[in-house]
């Protein structure tokens, strides 16, 4: 494989917005799936149940769902992260989506990304969906098919 690319003779290389898209609905219910399981294991442990929540005006179930929500947020926050990280930083170059899809996560140059270099292009996508979702939109427009977070993290989403 060639170090660097022309974007005039690998513009077909370059996967589109429709194909990104339809991988990122496949990662959500992976994520989906394994966020579910940790939601319902950590009910399970902590002993909370439908008759549990009736109980709403107590404060101390109050603080119980509280606290439960909060470890439910930031571990699927976690679990996303490194996920996403995890995945496009290894030899696969790319998260279960892209794969079953024939994509795979490049530095500018083609090459393996970092963790670190993934873990930027993982947290550039909120700033590319807190704007409205440009930064998404972009991808059906730029010459690289390059989103905002793409764009920060210096990195290209390839057709294998």
């Amino acid at each position: 494989m060639e170090a660097t690319h022309s974007s005039s003779e690998n513009s077909d290389k370059f996967a589109g917005f429709w194909l990104r898209l339809a991988a990122h609905i496949i990662d959500h219910f992976v994520l989906g799936f394994v966020i579910g399981a940790i939601v319902s294991f950590t009910m399970l442990v902590m002993g909370i149940s439908a008759s549990f929540l009736e109980d709403m005006d107590n404060p101390a179930t109050q603080m119980i769902v509280i606290s439960f929500s909060t470890v439910v947020g930031v571990s699927a926050l976690v679990v996303t992260w490194l996920y996403y990280a995890m995945m496009e930083s290894s030899s696969y170059q790319g998260t279960l989506g892209k794969l079953a899809l024939s994509m795979k996560v490049t530095d500018a140059n083609g090459e393996k990304v970092s963790f670190a270099q993934a873990t930027g292009r993982f947290f550039g996508k909120f700033l590319s969906s807190f704007i409205l979702y440009i930064g998404y939109i972009m991808i059906a427009f730029t010459e690289k098919k390059q989103g905002l977070h793409d764009i920060l993290a210096g990195t290209l989403v390839l057709r294998k």
